[in-house]
């Protein structure tokens, strides 16, 4: 489960904010880190496979990772791209595709190899056709392996997309203004095609996406708006909140990015309940900053 939205700068004080709740496995252990550019493989071994991302260019990245895997939940690059990914279900079973991609590798390697948001688009697309969903997004250690298929919200200085999937099959969307995307498709024909009839988005889901959207109708739309949100709770009676408290499924990592035009992106970030722990600002005018 997660919690994703943008706000483009005609919606805030003019520069585009993007947030990110991830919502995984309660003892599950994120780490935040800093993968400079000049040592970006190019041929990476991903959660499951290896992959060949030809003659791009590398970017410095910030990201927030599940510490049993390879990809990442969420980050920003220097470039100012962000993205971050949701878990969807749809009519196609992802239990049966073979070990291939995670959201969370596209993620990662989008975030590596691309300048801007149509290129992340672009690249994640392309990487789709290539390789190919498959194989669990949660540490096959737990002995509870559970396989999906993800949405993601991709944004920079400019503009955002959100890219929903099933299997091999996309269909992108290009934000207006603002877009909040949660655990279910939320494209209108992509829904109407591929949305899965038994899960429960109307108490699961819902709730939590409408307190998304409410929160970006206020306008300007700020990263303080956006903090108070992500550490929010009362969408649900029983915890599957925006900052989520479930047996099975925590807010175990958090991001506030703030990207402007021709200057370098500012990072919020923690680990753990944002109800709880304190973000820290990661920046790239230092390499590998923090305070």
């Amino acid at each position: 489960m997660c919690d994703c939205l943008v706000a483009l700068g005609a919606a805030t004080t003019g520069h585009t904010l993007f947030a990110k709740n991830s919502d995984r496995p309660p003892t599950e252990i994120q780490v935040v880190e800093f993968h400079p550019a000049a040592i970006a493989e190019r041929s990476p071994r991903c959660t499951h496979i290896f992959v060949d991302v030809g003659a791009l260019v590398a970017h410095d990245v910030w990201l927030s990772r599940p510490d049993w895997c390879w990809g990442a939940e969420h980050g920003v690059n220097r470039a100012g791209v962000a993205i971050g990914n949701e878990t969807i279900y749809t009519t196609l079973d992802p239990r049966p595709a073979p070990p291939a991609l995670t959201g969370l590798d596209l993620v990662r390697l989008a975030l590596t190899w691309s300048a801007t948001a149509a290129d992340a688009v672009e690249f994640i697309t392309k990487l789709l056709g290539l390789y190919g969903q498959g194989g669990t997004a949660h540490n096959p250690a737990s002995g509870k392996p559970k396989a999906y298929w993800s949405s993601f919200l991709v944004a920079d200085p400019t503009a955002a997309f959100v890219i929903e999937t099933s299997g091999r099959h996309y269909e992108i969307e290009q934000v207006q203004a603002v877009r909040a995307i949660s655990n279910r498709t939320t494209i209108p024909t992509f829904d109407a095609g591929h949305r899965h009839s038994g899960q429960p988005v109307e108490s699961l889901v819902n709730p939590r996406w409408e307190a998304s959207k409410r929160v970006l109708a206020e306008r300007p739309v700020t990263v303080l708006s956006l903090r108070h949100h992500l550490q929010s709770h009362g969408q649900t009676s029983d915890g599957w909140d925006v900052c989520m408290h479930t047996e099975h499924e925590c807010t175990t990592a958090s991001m506030i990015a703030e990207l402007p035009v021709g200057k370098v992106p500012t990072t919020w970030m923690l680990t753990g309940s944002p109800c709880q722990a304190t973000y820290r600002s990661y920046t790239f005018d230092t390499e590998g900053g923090a305070s």
